[in-house]
């Protein structure tokens, strides 16, 4: 079943310039990119958007991390998108993460680990609508 699902290239990622082969991947993978912006997220968007991990102990350090510098962010679609992102992702730990994902090749730790991406179809609507206006998805 075709799917949508939101992709974020993060600030490490992109500070490190790692934009375009993260880019590559999505397309080597068979996406297609649906609306694509850079966008330097301010602390009221980052905390509307991460609200479901308002209280836990990593919350504010993941508002600070997604705020320290532009994103990326991307309307992605293609069959079984959600689960296909999260695999080339991989694991939230780079550490654990499998040889040629995105986040074994680009991040750093768990908690900068390059990029995001919708943990269901559910959510992936609301990710996507949270980020773009259905006259951006072309």
């Amino acid at each position: 079943m075709v799917q949508r699902t939101l992709a974020i290239v993060k600030p490490d990622a992109v500070a490190a310039g790692n934009t375009g082969n993260i880019i590559g991947l999505i397309e080597k993978n068979g996406f297609r990119i649906l609306a694509m912006r850079m966008q330097h997220l301010k602390r009221a968007e980052a905390e509307g958007f991460y609200a479901v991990h308002k209280g836990k102990g990593f919350f504010e350090e993941l508002i600070e991390f997604m705020t320290e510098g532009p994103v990326v962010l991307l309307a992605l679609e293609r069959e079984d998108a959600v689960a296909k992102w999260r695999e080339v992702m991989g694991a939230t730990d780079p550490a654990k993460a499998a040889e040629g994902t995105i986040r074994k090749l680009y991040g750093t730790n768990i908690g900068r680990n390059a990029s995001h991406g919708s943990d269901s179809v559910e959510n992936a609507a609301t990710e996507v609508a949270w980020f773009f206006r259905g006259s951006e998805l072309s």
